[in-house]
This record gives C-alpha cells, structure tokens and sequence, in this order.
C-alpha cells in the first residue's frame, strides 16, 4: 500500500485526525454555556427547553447511520469538513435566534452535524491506527476531552471578560474553521481509505461486507454496541445526575455542584491521553474489564460516601476506569473480519449514543420510584455486566 511507506504522511494524519477530535469537541462543549441564554432568550420553561434538547440528539441520532453511507461514498475527510463547518456556522445562530422554530431547526442540524463528524473522525481514526501500526484512538479521544474542556470553558471566560455571546460564539467558531481547513489536506483521501479497508480485510483472510443491514445485525457489532451503550449510559449519569446528586444528597452547595462532572471529565481527558501506552503495554481486554471494575468501584465510592470528597472521588475513579473503554471498542469494530468500518462504526455509535440521551430518562423514572443513590448505583451494576461480558468474550 503506497501510504503505508510514507510514515511522514501517516504522521500527518495522525495530527490532523487529532485536531478534528478537537475541533468536534469544541463545538459541542460551546453549546453548554450558551443554554441558559437561549433559554432566557426564548421564554422557555423547564419543559419546553427539554424538549427542545431533544432535537440536538434526535438530529444526531437520525444522521449517524447515514453518515456511514456518505464516509463509504464521499471519504471520512470530506463528511468530516463538511459537517465541522456547518457545526461552526450553527453556533453562533444559536446565541442570536428568537425564534422557537429558528432554534429547533437549527439545534437538529447542530446534532445532526456533530452526528456525521463523531462516525467520519472515528471511522478515519481506525485507518490511521491501522496504517500507523501502534493504538493512537485513545488519544484521539482525549483531544476530544480537551476540547470539550476547553470549550465551555474558554466561551465562559469570553463572556466573563465582557464579549458580547454572539462575539464570543463567533471566536470559538472562526477557530474551528481554521483548524478544518489547515488540517484538511493532511487527512487521508476517500482512496487511501478505500485501500486500508481491502488491506486489512485481506490480512483478516475475509470478504469485507458493505451491505447496511447485514452489517448492523452482526453478533461481534452488536454485541460492542451494547458494550457501548453501556458506557455511554455512565458518562450520561455523570453529565447529567452528578450535580443534582452532590446537591441533594450530599448538600454541596448549588454554585460548587458541577465540581463533579468537572473531577470526572478531568480525570477522563488525563487518562485518554495516556491511554494509547497503557493499551498498548496491557491489552484491550485487561483495559475494558479494568476500566469497567474501576469505574464500578468509583461509582459506588461516591454513592455510598457520607462525605462531598469521597463523592469526588468517586467519580474522578470513574472517568479514570472509563476514560478508554469506548476507544477500544471504536477500534476492535474498526478491524471486524468481515465488516466494514463504515458499516459497523456508524452501528455502534448510534446503538451506544442511545444510552447518553436515554440515561437521564431511565436514571430520572428509578430515582423517582426510590432515590437518585439508587439509580446511580445501577449504573454499578452496569459497569460490572461490562467487565463480566467482556471477560467471557470470545477472543
């Protein structure tokens, strides 16, 4: 394979891919900040703007299978850029739209672009990993973290310092398009995938399946997606419940109870970018069934503490043992004997994307008919089901 002789070219797609990751994280984390404005803005009660979220995930949702259609036929690079840059021009529309309509139109294409880019940088990631030889998804992911840190963080700042939102929301999306159109060139063409792909299906000794359906209802891509789900279901507990959590349960006060989703979202992005060594030294299976009991334990740390720092760290354990669990699974569907990556990658993010938008409901009905300790702990037994499944399956 032609690429696979020019390690400065594989280099450079590495660091592109790295950048999209962060560039994805950006945009999305950009959103946060900007909720209570558009709430206020629109003069929406709580309901209403959670239906109004819905249509973020509902538009992210309905696009990841597509974009598995559109990255087989137009490349990764090209779905990649295209929904980086429609990303980039939603943002600031949606600090300025007054209209209820205007919004939800323009959130469903928001997620509907944050769906096409999360399967386009995935599926190009698998190809670089492949073509570099070493793990690298796990610090494909922690860009992400990073970015998503740094996104909220840095509009916050902006605004603090007195920038108008709709200046600040400009800023952050001027830096995104900058970054996609630098990095652009450097990403690997539809060809070069194409090559990948049929290389590493010959090595594999197997045909390569491209058919949707088949793909979707295979055991090996259902079974990770579910993996996934599972996972994804925790993150979505943290994001959503943790502050609620600390607040009611262990009375943190109201300002300092995001301090939980910050522990663990630290402790993810930290552990993501050393993770690549650690998967690399270990193996993917010690790395899931370790990660997955960690978790576990740091779950149940912070539900059964009586203290707001054993709660801490808890969920700083949590983000620790989760931190590379997806990334593994992104790439053993990557190099599935008989499946395509644009097959079975679209599959199991949108099986395991399910669990972050069904999380909140699901924890929300428990905790209603017994206690939010309840329902976090749940989640516990979840992670245990992870690591026992895992360990059982078949190499």
């Amino acid at each position: 394979m032609s690429v696979a002789t020019q390690p400065g070219q594989v280099l450079k797609a590495r660091l592109a891919t790295q950048l999209i990751f962060l560039v994805c994280g950006l945009g999305m984390s950009s959103w946060a900040p900007m909720v209570p404005f558009a709430k206020d803005r629109l003069g929406l009660n709580d309901a209403n703007l959670g239906l109004l979220l819905l249509l973020l995930g509902g538009g992210s949702m309905l696009m990841m299978p597509t974009s598995g259609w559109l990255v087989a036929r137009l490349g990764s690079r090209t779905v990649m850029a295209g929904a980086a840059l429609v990303m980039a021009v939603a943002l600031p529309l949606l600090v300025i739209l007054s209209s209820t309509i205007g919004m939800a139109i323009t959130l469903f294409i928001f997620g509907a672009s944050i769906g096409a880019i999360d399967v386009a940088m995935n599926a190009h990631g698998v190809q670089v990993q492949n073509l570099y030889g070493k793990p690298i998804m796990s610090s494909l992911h922690g860009l992400f973290s990073v970015g998503g840190l740094l996104g909220s963080l840095c509009l916050g700042f902006l605004i603090k310092l007195g920038l108008n939102p709709v200046y600040a929301a400009t800023s952050i999306a001027a830096l995104m398009i900058l970054i996609t159109l630098t990095q652009y060139k450097s990403l690997f063409p539809l060809k070069v995938e194409q090559q990948a792909i049929a290389h590493f299906s010959a090595a594999d000794e197997m045909p390569t399946t491209t058919n949707q359906r088949m793909g979707w209802l295979d055991n090996r891509v259902i079974f990770l997606g579910l993996m996934c789900f599972a996972v994804f279901l925790a993150e979505g507990a943290v994001l959503d419940w943790s502050a609620i959590f600390l607040r009611d349960t262990k009375g943190i006060e109201p300002e300092l109870a995001g301090v939980g989703y910050s522990a663990f979202s630290v402790a993810m992005a930290t552990m993501r970018l050393v993770g690549d060594r650690l998967v690399a030294r270990l193996n993917s299976r010690t790395v899931v069934v370790g990660g997955s009991l960690l978790g576990a334990v740091g779950l149940g740390i912070a539900v059964l503490s009586p203290w707001i720092a054993g709660a801490l760290i808890g969920f700083i354990l949590l983000g620790l043992g989760a931190a590379n669990i997806v990334p593994v699974f992104f790439s053993e569907a990557g190099r599935l004997p008989g499946v395509s990556p644009t097959v079975s990658l679209p599959a199991i993010t949108t099986i395991g994307y399910t669990g972050m938008l069904a999380g909140p409901a699901l924890l929300g009905f428990i905790a209603q008919q017994a206690s939010l300790s309840i329902a976090l702990g749940f989640i516990t037994l979840i992670l245990l089901l992870v690591a026992l499944s895992y360990s059982l399956k078949k190499s």
